[in-house]
């Protein structure tokens, strides 16, 4: 065995046995030793295993099935501390364990400590009746000090009778390859270990570059996760060594914590939507009644927000979601059962491979209930309803659903673009202010590529279009004598009925209000931006020349670059200059922009020249100052401030009002658009909120220790920022029942997270708060900002440093294990399954196109398996085109392709216990065969192992038992014993049940 590790330098052994030349070891490197590893903090300070031999049982007709439960005591403490147990090992006299006892730094055992083996003999695991055969006690020094660190202890009765033996060895380790450094050795340290102070900061570094990220004591991780709970197994492989398997689970405070932000974001979208439907003016009456109710509508959509985050901003509970809390109204935004499940693998090389799995409930509104079917039969029920609407309303305009798209996208580009438009023509201010050329014509190249975009924006038909209708919806609107149609058509408008009824009549029927000769006042308002800009061009580019600034092209070459070579559709036509305060609400409906300080009361766009009679012709050039009167530049040498200033008034006012006006118009479109269908548009988006927001806390969850983990894997981070995060859901949901609802849900809300990036920047602090993550966003897109700490942070690579966003590609793969997919199978309908496998594989082979395209294959981890990807993507289409019932195979492949192509790996069922517990394990002891070469006659014993007291028995205690706090969760040792038997036994479960409710119910009563 030794043969086979890694050569290297040694340092301090990270482990709790060492190896003596003398048969015992002193007191100070016994202490040493069960100090534990600072490197390594998830490394038990001491680990043995335990076999039996010779078990004697009363009757000799049957072999015992056996396990073994640890307990503990350290001085001056006079009671015993149950502490772990074997899983059972059924009909043998002689039995070899799989799990290991271990004892982490949190254990707090020194070398007083006192260990007692009791072994059990389970008679009837159905109706959970066991006796104890016999007991054995040693201290943790005698262990230690034995040379070969293995003890053969007598198995005594309570009749202090001999009933076989029990065997104890500690097992020896060596130091990680990875983790070994180079270092003098001080010939006055304990037995030639070096005994240096660290530096924490140093510590840190260093931490960075351990490949194994700890997660009770990483930075980052600890921040967002808690309540670990872990397990030690060693498992023989096919060539005659051991694995050392480390399997641990965690919970996450974001279950709490990302809920709360996602709702404050909800509340501020809904909130900006009421504001925009109040900043519409005044309509006439059958518009305004329909504006209350769309209003009355969010408000009250409103409330059940602003309670929700109440109640949640008022709990004081742990942060784990028990299942039997799936359908509790305020806590329906938490996922349930949400955990991170890793093995850890350590092998006789001394390589090290850690393997994460997001387990969570399957995303779904429990506490709405599943009588109505799922979000996809919802969405489509909704879609038919808005079609219908749209054929029976009485409205003059129907918009076509790209239409409600693209003013959604004209809104969201309105709001970017006028502010960026602000914040660049205040910095070219103050460039000017500073006398900068380099930063003026730097500025002014940002400032006129943001507002010739806006423009672009505002330029369609669309735009005009809803200006028209929104004219049209005044109580004063009437229609344009100038109209090209007067002469032969007459508009019925009936504005002060009760209708919204606006239609053509006359020989020439028209069923839309979408008219040209309103378009013409609306150019005006975005061409007179357009020149705005221009005026501004024209003067930077004439201060500069009188300024001689040295340059090395030509005098005109600023004017020349700002303005472009592509011709423009406001080129060479005159520009009406727009006084705001003066344009007639029957024209274009534009209230007058607030006025700057520095403007006159008289003329709020005042433009270079004072003069009057300039407000109602083109925008003043600065070739009309150059040959009329003087220019500002020449009245106030030097001042280029005073010279830009009215100009940059003009353009942010006019951008302001284009602006202004274009939003309003794309506003009054998507209230005409979602009027007839508000109530369910609501009540769906409510439900579609409440099953995202489950699903992007997982998600959050896997992209937090996916990057914490493959932080040096430069591999994985150039595929990060090149094509994005591949995030695999499996689920194990029936398609029968509610089960069925369920999975629609689950489906729309993991196709959602396509609308979700993520940005990693370096965190303000190194406390827990400052490590969490941020969301910001709305419905159409979430952002969700990763902080790291400096030193992690600084070892990203340049792209992702810079603030690029990191994509999600999410695949859903479902297949239904239990007995109701069997009713499914054989009476029901698995067409649900088949499309969301089908949509999925899909996007895993486009996933796995573009990384072929642009990346290497040495960006993605190294595999054991002898089927390359290839491979591996054909197979899984052909299972999933296959009628082939409760195919499990479609989840091992697709979970195999997945871990092959550095994805993150999510988990679901029902209430992610059972089947989802079943899963992992599963998924943990094929790994463990496949990729590490353990031995095949063991997998099924390590598979019960697994199940019987790993890990994910811990979720079943957590809700079986209640809540437990995320930060001070330990595994209560004494139901150590009970649990795994009272899954044995219904009765007792029942009975242990009852006894455990009237307890709690004993205590609320006292309190």
């Amino acid at each position: 065995m030794a043969g086979g590790r890694e050569c290297g330098p040694r340092m301090q052994r990270p482990w709790s046995v060492y190896r003596a030349s003398t048969l015992e070891l002193s007191n100070e490197m016994i202490g040493l030793a069960l100090a534990g590893n600072n490197q390594d903090p998830d490394e038990p300070v001491l680990e043995f295993s335990v076999a039996c031999t010779d078990l004697l049982t009363p009757s000799l007709d049957r072999k015992p099935n056996s396990f073994v439960a640890v307990s503990c005591t350290t001085p001056p403490q006079p009671f015993w501390t149950k502490h772990a147990q074997t899983e059972i090992i059924e009909g043998t006299s002689n039995p070899i364990f799989l799990s290991s006892i271990a004892f982490f730094q949190e254990s707090n055992i020194n070398q007083q400590t006192q260990v007692k083996l009791a072994v059990y003999d389970v008679k009837d695991r159905s109706q959970g009746t066991m006796y104890m055969l016999g007991s054995a006690l040693f201290p943790v020094k005698e262990l230690l000090q034995e040379k070969s660190h293995k003890l053969e202890l007598e198995l005594r009765s309570a009749e202090n009778q001999r009933v076989g033996s029990v065997a104890v060895a500690a097992w020896q380790m060596e130091e990680r390859t990875d983790q070994r450094l180079s270092i003098s050795r001080h010939p006055d340290g304990i037995n030639r270990r070096t005994m240096l102070p660290v530096d924490e900061s140093l510590a840190e570094s260093m931490g960075v570059w351990i490949k194994y990220a700890s997660l009770c004591k990483d930075t980052l991780l600890r921040s967002v996760f808690g309540g670990t709970m872990s397990r030690m197994y060693r498992f023989p492989t096919t060539d005659g060594n051991h694995l050392r398997v480390l399997e641990q689970m965690s919970e996450s405070v974001l279950s709490l914590n990302v809920p709360r932000q996602f709702i404050k974001l909800l509340l501020e979208e809904d909130a900006s939507r009421v504001c925009e439907l109040e900043e519409l003016g005044e309509l006439s009456p059958c518009w305004e009644n329909l504006r209350r109710q769309i209003v009355s509508q969010y408000q009250t959509i409103i409330l059940t927000y602003q309670e929700t985050l109440s109640d949640l901003n008022d709990y004081r509970g742990p942060s784990f979601k028990a299942s039997t809390l799936k359908a509790e109204r305020k806590l329906e935004f938490m996922p349930t059962n949400l955990h991170v499940q890793r093995m850890r693998v350590h092998d006789e090389l001394g390589f090290e491979h850690t393997y994460d799995v997001v387990t969570v409930g399957a995303p779904a509104a429990h506490c709405q209930g599943f009588k109505n079917s799922g979000l996809r039969k919802l969405i489509q029920k909704f879609e038919e309803a808005k079609k219908h609407s749209a054929l029976s309303s009485s409205q003059s305009i129907v918009y076509i659903p790209q239409d409600v798209v693209r003013a959604k996208e004209i809104i969201a580009h309105i709001n970017t673009l006028k502010t960026q438009v602000s914040y660049y023509a205040e910095r070219l201010s103050r460039a000017a202010k500073d006398r900068s050329a380099c930063g003026l014509e730097r500025t002014l190249a940002i400032l006129a590529d943001k507002t010739r975009q806006l423009v672009t924006v505002c330029d369609c038909k669309l735009l005009a279009s809803a200006i028209q209708a929104l004219n049209a919806a005044r109580p004063e609107y009437i229609a344009s004598k100038a109209s090209p149609s007067a002469d032969s058509e007459q508009v019925v408008l009936r504005n002060d009925q009760d209708t919204l009824l606006a239609k053509w009549s006359g020989s020439n029927s028209r069923s839309s209000l979408q008219v040209d000769w309103h378009e013409e006042e609306w150019e005006k308002v975005w061409v007179n931006v357009d020149k705005s800009l221009e005026c501004i061009i024209e003067r930077v580019d004439k201060l500069l020349q009188k300024d001689q600034v040295p340059s090395d092209s030509s005098p005109g070459s600023t004017q020349t670059d700002l303005q472009g070579g592509a011709p423009r559709k406001g080129d060479g036509r005159a520009a009406f200059w727009i006084n705001p305060g003066g344009v007639s609400q029957d024209s274009l409906s534009l209230p007058p922009p607030p006025s700057s300080s520095s403007s006159s009361s008289s003329s709020p766009l005042r433009p270079s020249s004072p003069s009057p009679s300039s407000l109602n012709a083109r925008p003043p050039s600065p070739e009309r100052d150059s040959h009329g009167s003087p220019g500002v530049e020449e009245a106030y040498p030097g001042e280029w401030s005073e010279a830009l200033y009215p100009l940059l008034t003009t353009l942010t006012e006019c951008v302001a009002m284009m602006s202004d006006t274009a939003k309003r118009s794309m506003v009054f479109l998507l209230m005409q658009d979602s009027a007839p269908t508000i109530a369910m548009d609501l009540s769906l988006q409510y439900r579609r909120d409440v099953v995202f927001c489950q699903t992007l806390t997982a998600l959050i969850c896997g992209f937090i220790i996916k990057l914490r983990n493959r932080l040096r894997d430069d591999g994985f981070l150039r595929q990060l920022h090149t094509i994005g995060l591949l995030a695999q859901f499996e689920s194990l949901l029936s398609t029968y029942g509610e089960e069925l609802a369920m999975l629609e849900d689950m489906s729309v809300g993991i196709m959602d997270l396509r609308n979700v990036t993520f940005k990693v920047t370096q965190a303000t602090g190194n406390s827990a708060p400052d490590m969490l993550p941020i969301i910001t966003g709305n419905r159409d897109g979430f952002n969700v900002r990763i902080p790291l700490p400096g030193t992690m942070f600084d070892v990203l690579p340049r792209e992702i440093q810079s603030g690029m966003l990191l994509r999600v590609q999410p695949v859903h793969f479902n297949v239904g294990i239990n007995e109701q997919q069997t009713l499914a199978e054989k009476f029901g309908d698995t067409s649900l399954q088949e499309i969301i496998n089908l949509e999925s594989l899909s996007r895993l082979n486009s996933y796995y196109e573009q990384f072929k395209e642009v990346l290497p294959e040495d960006c993605l981890p190294r595999s054991r398996s002898q089927t390359c990807l290839p491979e591996l993507l054909r197979f899984l289409g052909q299972n999933v085109h296959a009628r082939k019932n409760k195919n499990v195979d479609v989840l091992w492949q697709a979970a195999e392709i997945c871990r092959r192509l550095n994805g993150v790996r999510f988990t679901s069922c029902k209430s992610a216990k059972d089947r989802t517990a079943m899963s992992v394990t599963l998924e943990q002891c094929l790994i463990l065969q496949h990729e590490h070469g353990m031995a095949p006659q063991v997998f099924t014993q390590a598979l019960d192992c697994m199940r019987s007291i790993g890990t994910r028995e811990g979720v079943i205690q957590k809700n079986l038992s209640g809540l437990l706090p995320v930060r001070d969760f330990q595994l209560d040792p004494s139901l150590l014993y009970s649990l795994p038997l009272l899954a044995l036994s219904p009765n007792l479960l029942l009975v242990w049940i009852f006894l455990s409710v009237a307890y709690v119910l004993a205590k609320l009563r006292c309190s």
